[in-house]
């Protein structure tokens, strides 16, 4: 895929499994919520407010619509220096060159996706139980998303993670932990002590009229 990555500016972030991954503040786009005209601006200004992960996510966009967006949003995470994690689709991570890609309980099987993509690169997924949490990490996955944790307007959620629950899979698990679902300014302290290392955040970024604004002060208050 030569021919789609000269124009990218720096060499991608290649650090699979490496401390230089900071899942602090990971960002997971939406372009049906987003107070931008386009996803690279929104990418631009959270990764610039503080966001160190980016996961494209667009669950209504066609696979050509996807690639486009994903090559230019893969400058943007290039230049700045952050991880860009595609959300579902093997395919897109390996025709862009992303850093890694994000799973579901539902999706693609861990398995068949380390095959595609190698093993360079980073492979999170998206648990809600301490069996699942346990099958992931066996299995290799380099993080976890644990959630929903609560109430989200982004997605249909089915299945909640009790607090108690995360507490235990941190307990039992040595691979990062990112919690999704409902994180925003008022859940954030709820995570006070348990040891997670990063909020997954939707709509308390992209939604909010000043991205970079949004992305800071929720950074600064998960690090208090």
């Amino acid at each position: 895929m030569k021919q789609f990555s000269d124009h990218l500016t720096s060499e991608p972030f290649k650090n699979r499994g490496s401390s230089k991954i900071d899942y602090t503040l990971y960002l997971v786009t939406d372009s049906e919520l987003m107070s931008t005209s386009n996803i690279e601006e929104c990418v631009e200004h959270a990764v610039l407010g503080g966001c160190t992960v980016v996961q494209l996510r667009e669950k209504t966009a066609s696979s050509k619509e996807f690639f486009q967006t994903a090559l230019r949003v893969r400058e943007i995470t290039d230049r700045l220096g952050v991880p860009l994690i595609i959300n579902d689709r093997a395919d897109i991570a390996l025709a862009v060159d992303a850093d890694g890609l994000h799973i579901g309980q539902d999706d693609f099987p861990y398995q068949a996706a380390r095959h595609i993509i190698g093993q360079d690169k980073i492979i999170g997924v998206s648990v809600s139980s301490l069996p699942e949490a346990l099958e992931a990490e066996s299995l290799g996955a380099d993080y976890l998303g644990v959630g929903a944790m609560f109430t989200t307007g982004t997605k249909l959620v089915t299945s909640f993670t009790s607090i108690d629950e995360l507490r235990l899979i941190r307990e039992k698990v040595s691979i990062p932990i990112v919690v999704i679902g409902g994180i925003n300014k008022e859940t954030i302290p709820l995570f006070n002590g348990i040891g997670i290392d990063g909020i997954a955040v939707v709509s308390a970024i992209v939604s909010q009229a000043n991205i970079k604004n949004a992305a800071k002060e929720l950074k600064l208050l998960f690090q208090a």
